[in-house]
């Protein structure tokens, strides 16, 4: 084997098609592209049109929900918290609030707070004030002789006062509907 006798495998370098260049190429005259119009042109990007026929992201029936301004919460199991008391980082009978959490290392920021989870084993007696938790979670720390408190999320008075008008204005709606042919019958007879 010498240097100049050196070649790469067999169909591991392929030349380019090089459209446009006669008849004879197979990619002559209009290159692939068909006839004449808009598609015949570059830079064309006709998103998702099937010429007037029902496209396909249209046809597809719609599937789930996607939440507003979801939130984001920190989840964490009751196993976690165990592990921590374990190592000395929280204490039993302490009360564990997200920024605890967050100063012991539990967590790495608040997020829109902490949703508990039932997995693991809680032994050592906490009070924790969560977002969320789970069933399991709540039964597990009370048998442990603890307590969870739930923060309740303000309302704005603002958002109060227009679902009463929203419930008011269906309501009278709804009920000035029915009432309305009743009065007319009554008065026909």
């Amino acid at each position: 084997m010498r240097l100049n006798e050196l070649k790469d495998n067999e169909g591991s370098r392929k030349l380019r098609v090089r459209i446009g260049r006669g008849i004879g190429s197979g990619l002559g005259k209009t290159g692939g592209r068909g006839g004449k119009g808009q598609t015949a042109r570059t830079g064309v990007a006709i998103g998702g049109f099937e010429g007037g026929q029902m496209p396909l992201h249209r046809r597809l029936p719609k599937r789930g929900f996607n939440k507003w301004r979801p939130k984001n919460f920190n989840e964490i199991s009751l196993g976690a918290l165990q592990k921590a008391v374990d190592e000395g980082k929280l204490k039993a009978g302490q009360s564990v609030t997200t920024a605890n959490l967050v100063e012991i290392g539990l967590l790495r920021r608040p997020k829109d707070g902490v949703r508990l989870l039932g997995s693991g084993e809680l032994k050592a007696k906490l009070a924790l004030t969560v977002d969320h938790a789970t069933a399991s979670a709540k039964a597990a720390v009370e048998k442990a002789g603890g307590s969870i408190k739930l923060i309740e999320k303000k309302v704005l008075e603002a958002d109060v006062a227009k679902a009463k008008k929203t419930a008011a204005k269906k309501a009278a709606k709804a009920g000035g509907k029915k009432p309305a042919a009743a009065p007319a019958a009554a008065a026909t007879e």
